[in-house]
């Protein structure tokens, strides 16, 4: 079968038309996994801006920059530009700084992908809402995860006919939660807010808006197990063990639907049970079962130098960029890392911040629309 148009790659040289873009951030975490993506990205990096001198002309040096700031509000005002990529920290009461810089953003007129998370609550999130619809610009949050190719197929397999309407899932996914006396500090719910955003996106792509949750929380590690109902019927588990020290897998999902399933093992490991009728009961010889509703089952290779095996590609990176840039230059909003979706994570967030073990939540009103 011969590969399809879409599964090519475009180096950001052959672009015809590039948007012109600024960076607020120089820090570890953006020099890996977001700058190098605009290799592949229809992206001509004007200015970088970080409180830092040094490092704000380093990178701008090592990525192609013209010129470096170290003020964001200046950069905003002297340059012309398309859109703000955004990869920032915590302020001293631990709320993301990148809520206000997309703001300011916005405000000069520009588009904005920022990584997670997007705000440290709901109402942050609506003011981003507010001021996204009055300037007409954007805003994207970097939802990796709905981007991984793993993700991508799983979609795709649960929104198939053959599988039928999802009824339950599982997720796995490592963050400790302190006690509920501590969580009214947002210092305290840091590693909280910023991975929350991870599981959430997932469950929510897949399943859709959760209408209720309750978790079991222990104290050993701060792991929780949380049960939820979704507005469609579907029930799910999200698993997040306090891992400390661990060198196993961190990461799985699986979603049953009325005739089949799907899991995705580390990220990468993809394997889609089909329908089909089980062996007979204490006649069967084999487990093997015919082909043509045999399991599909999806692993990269990594011995070849292949984009797809670049971890920019299969962590999502390189496909969210791509997609914040063609819902600009289509001038059609982005239809994953949405602010609505990043609304919905808050909403969970907060809901582990205010409700007890034990206690059920509600989130959403159970005839929401998903």
């Amino acid at each position: 079968m011969e590969p399809q148009e879409s599964d090519y790659v475009r180096y950001n040289f052959e672009y015809e038309h590039k948007l012109r873009t600024a960076f607020i951030g120089a820090g570890g975490h953006s020099f890996r996994n977001v700058y190098p993506t605009f290799q592949y990205a229809p992206i001509d990096l004007v200015a970088v801006c970080d409180l830092d001198a040094d490092r704000s002309a380093a990178f701008a040096r090592q990525f192609g920059a013209t010129v470096s700031y170290t003020d964001h509000r200046e950069m905003l005002n002297r340059e012309t530009l398309d859109v703000v990529f955004i990869v920032t920290s915590y302020d001293a009461e631990g709320r993301p700084q990148a809520t206000q810089l997309a703001l300011d953003a916005l405000e000069a007129g520009c588009h904005v992908w920022m990584e997670k998370p997007t705000a440290a609550s709901v109402a942050e999130v609506d003011q981003l809402m507010v001021t996204s619809r009055r300037t007409g610009r954007f805003v994207m949050t970097g939802l990796k995860k709905t981007f991984f190719p793993s993700i991508v197929k799983a979609r795709e397999i649960i929104e198939s006919e053959e599988f039928g309407r999802p009824a339950s899932m599982y997720i796995r996914y490592p963050q400790a939660i302190p006690p509920l006396e501590q969580r009214g500090d947002l210092r305290n719910v840091q590693g909280l807010l910023d991975h929350i955003y991870h599981p959430g996106s997932i469950i929510i792509e897949l399943m859709g808006k959760i209408e209720s949750f309750s978790y079991e929380w222990e104290s050993v590690t701060g792991g929780s197990v949380t049960s939820l109902k979704f507005t469609s019927g579907a029930v799910g588990t999200l698993h997040m063990p306090g891992l400390r020290n661990s060198v196993s897998p961190l990461e799985r999902l699986e979603v049953v639907g009325e005739h089949a399933s799907v899991i995705v093992e580390n990220g990468v490991k993809v394997t889609y049970y089909r329908p089909a009728e089980r062996p007979a009961y204490g006649r069967s010889a084999s487990y093997l079962v015919d082909n043509d509703v045999a399991p599909l089952y999806w692993e990269p290779e990594f011995s070849l130098g292949q984009l797809y095996n670049k971890n920019i590609f299969y962590l999502g990176y390189v496909p969210e960029v791509l997609h914040f840039c063609e819902s600009v230059l289509t001038k059609c909003p982005p239809e994953k890392g949405t602010l609505e979706q990043a609304r919905e994570i808050a909403k969970l967030f907060e809901g582990y911040c205010t409700t007890e073990p034990g206690v059920r939540a509600y989130i959403n009103h159970p005839a929401a629309v998903n």
